[in-house]
């Protein structure tokens, strides 16, 4: 399998991941159960999710107030697509 398509498909598999944890956050916060630690979910954003974190926060209004969450998780994209058009660009040259 080529490198193009391996990163395709672990970058929507750790998006759909991250949605869900946030969902899953969610969920447990309203039952006041154990929940997912801060750190863990912004990891997954960084390690590839920030497209699923930016959506689990919109869809299931989660950490929408959390300055680390509503700032900090559009950083992550704007970094992830600043370094996708770098290598795109470096690719070509």
């Amino acid at each position: 399998m080529e490198l193009q398509k391996m990163v395709i498909i672990y970058l929507v598999i750790t998006n759909v991941v991250t949605f869900f944890m946030f969902g899953i956050n969610k969920v447990k916060a309203k039952k006041s159960k154990w929940r997912i630690r801060e750190a863990a979910l912004l990891g997954l954003a960084v390690l590839g999710g920030s497209i699923g974190a930016w959506l689990g926060m919109k869809v299931w209004h989660h950490k929408t107030q959390h300055k680390k969450f509503k700032y900090g998780v559009p950083a992550i994209i704007i970094i992830q697509l600043a370094l996708i058009v770098y290598f795109i660009i470096s690719k070509t040259i």
